[in-house]
């Protein structure tokens, strides 16, 4: 390709990308009183409800054999479920959605404590008797 080929793609691309963004800002523009009408409360609940929902699955869908080897893994589960709680109770606007930030804080940050708790007397159980 010469230079005035690679120029007219350039140009060919950079009017699309603008087409693109025009699309874009015409959508926001479109969809913004449908995000003004949800209600903080109602959008920090269904957070909380999906992080509950998704907890339950995650944690009580693992077989007993498998629940100890896979504490790990649900501890950085709830160490997640705490930045999220943390962030929805920063941003609650009402004392009941900072009160349900505050109480997943809580109940992640249980949950983790208890997983190392069960994890070092799992590990425990792998030791000699002697040392």
């Amino acid at each position: 390709m010469n230079p005035t080929q690679i120029a007219n793609e350039a140009q060919t691309i950079a009017e699309r990308a603008a087409a693109l963004a025009d699309t874009a800002r015409r959508m926001a523009e479109a969809a913004a009183p449908a995000a003004e009408a949800i209600s903080p409360f109602l959008y920090l609940l269904t957070i909380f409800l999906l992080a509950c929902f998704v907890g339950y699955h995650v944690v009580w869908n693992v077989t007993p054999a498998l629940h100890s080897p896979l504490m790990g893994v649900t501890n950085a589960i709830s160490s997640v479920i705490v930045v999220g709680a943390i962030l929805a109770a920063g941003h609650a606007e009402s004392g009941v959605a900072r009160t349900f930030g505050f109480l997943g804080v809580t109940l992640a940050a249980v949950n983790i404590f208890g997983g190392f708790m069960v994890t070092r007397r799992m590990l425990a159980m792998f030791k000699k008797k002697g040392s």
